[in-house]
């Protein structure tokens, strides 16, 4: 089963799939909610091989069960020691696949998109999946640059609030020759 962000080759044909309404409140800001930012819980944190730190804001009022996931999994380790392996400049970094190959995934079960205003703009953070819509996993990208073509149709849960130049010198290639990986994930930072 392939956990890429896109099935296919990244052609604009590849994104007009039909999509179910968001299953997110539409109220859903933008802003964090200051009781979203207050709980450590809501931040995680990568340290990665390129000696960069990420933090992303987590955002579970506008996807729960995909932001339930990353803590789930951070907490057991699953993060530690993997790579980016698919990166597109000027587009995405994807990370989170046990195989490294685009096409794992943990041991627990896939989750059902949970689609919401949150945009998809630079640093925005999303979860990877297959045609499918609820076919998300582990997987996760972080974006580069604005692309609202992919709006509404993948689960964004957060956004990176502090190491947006870490993200810039992840290694690019599909997979990169020498990728960059995730030395620890933690929440809290």
């Amino acid at each position: 089963m392939v956990k890429s962000v896109f099935a296919l080759p990244f052609v604009a044909a590849a994104l007009l799939v039909a999509v179910p309404a968001a299953s997110a409140p539409a109220t859903v800001s933008q802003t964090v909610p200051a009781d979203v930012a207050a709980n450590p819980a809501n931040r995680l944190t990568l340290q990665l091989s390129n000696g960069g730190t990420v933090v992303i804001q987590m955002r579970p009022d506008a996807a729960p069960n995909h932001v339930q996931r990353i803590q789930t999994l951070v907490r057991q380790g699953f993060y530690d020691g993997l790579k980016f392996h698919r990166v597109m400049p000027g587009f995405m970094a994807q990370g989170g696949d046990p195989k490294g190959t685009g096409q794992g995934g943990s041991s627990l079960p896939d989750l059902a998109a949970e689609f919401n205003p949150l945009l998809h703009l630079r640093g925005s953070v999303a979860a990877a999946r297959s045609e499918s819509p609820d076919s998300a996993n582990s997987q996760f990208y972080i974006m580069f640059a604005p692309n609202t073509s992919l709006n509404g149709r993948y689960t964004v849960f957060g956004r990176v609030i502090s190491g947006m130049d870490a993200v810039d010198s992840i290694a690019p290639g599909e997979p990169p020759e020498e990728p960059t990986t995730i030395v620890k994930a933690t929440l809290g930072g």
